[in-house]
């Protein structure tokens, strides 16, 4: 008995349709996921540092860098001066 691969996600596929609101929040959360890589290609920044370099409120940074952070994409960097706050880098 030969298997076919993929037939279960074409089953899905057929079966079950993506909502438009999904589709908006991966072209959002792709877009923003650019713009901070960029960013950090630059340099090291902190939290704030990306809140000013993007016009983001800091809430919405946390969570797209901390999701950049889990999935491997950002890691942290040095502590500033003050024992304050970390820097992002990206991971090599």
């Amino acid at each position: 008995m030969e298997i076919e691969k993929g037939k279960t996600y074409k089953y899905l596929r057929e079966k079950r349709e993506v909502s438009q609101a999904a589709k908006d929040n991966l072209k959002q959360f792709i877009k923003i996921k650019k713009s901070i890589l960029d960013a950090l290609q630059e340099s090291d920044l902190t939290i704030e540092q990306l809140t000013q370099k993007l016009n983001m409120p800091a809430n919405e940074v946390v969570y797209y860098l901390m999701s950049l952070v889990k999935y491997g994409f950002v890691q942290t960097g040095a502590v500033d001066d003050m024992d304050a706050y970390f820097s992002y880098k990206l991971k090599k």
